[in-house]
């Protein structure tokens, strides 16, 4: 992940900034794993590699100029090739394409077969076990920040010097709500009445991470890029 990274970033291909925090958050997901930080570690890593199996497959797709490859991804790629956007804004878009298409498809894939078998108190491990990710996401906030976003952004830097690390936390809280959501979301997956309703709940679900990816190409995060650190 990281010398894919190093490559993107070389020659000057934005999609280096997602690439790279992916894999520091990966590490970090690795170690927790080793660590006995879950309740259901073997649950997790497999959830862990099928979820990135939805990046990779998504992003072999896009390279060979697929059909097949998901809206989600395709405005991602095409968005970090042809547009000048401050760096936070190719990390949102990556993380939300990645966090609010790809996990609850993970999930659903991870959950459906067991999910009618299991008790509550065994699927409130299943959630548990899902929310203790977010932990380990706003610990690695605090490194994205200072080895990736801080190093190629004076502006950011500066404002992390005069609000602490308040956006950092505010990073977190958004990446929260964004995973409660997709909670909510690989429910309605896991209780669809049938194939047509599962469709329409995931196609509404695109829909909602394509038009929120849109909002964020165009929000005035670009204007950051152009100012000066006094």
């Amino acid at each position: 992940m990281f010398a894919q990274a190093d490559v993107w970033e070389k020659d000057s291909d934005q999609r280096y900034v997602f690439q790279r925090c992916y894999g520091m958050m990966s590490r970090n997901m690795a170690q927790a794993i080793a660590t006995g930080r879950f309740t259901d570690a073997q649950w997790v890593e497999r959830l862990m590699l099928r979820f990135a199996d939805y990046y990779y497959d998504a992003l072999t797709l896009y390279e060979q100029q697929h059909p097949d490859t998901p809206p989600v991804w395709q405005q991602v790629h095409d968005v970090a090739l042809q547009k000048r956007l401050h760096i936070m804004q190719h990390l949102l878009l990556g993380i939300n394409a990645h966090i609010n298409y790809d996990l609850p498809l993970a999930l659903y894939d991870g959950l459906h077969a067991e999910w009618p078998t299991l008790a509550e108190p065994e699927r409130q491990i299943r959630k548990t076990d899902h929310e203790t990710v977010n932990i380990i996401i706003a610990e690695t906030i605090d490194a994205v920040q200072d080895e990736v976003i801080e190093p190629r952004s004076p502006v950011m830097a500066l404002a992390d010097r005069l609000m602490g690390r308040m956006d950092e936390w505010l990073l977190a809280q958004l990446i929260t709500g964004w995973r409660t959501e997709v909670w909510r979301v690989t429910l309605d997956l896991l209780t669809a009445a049938d194939p047509n309703q599962w469709e329409n709940i995931r196609a509404a679900q695109e829909q909602k991470v394509l038009a929120r990816g849109k909002e964020l190409s165009r929000t005035r995060l670009m204007r950051i890029s152009k100012a000066r650190v006094p």
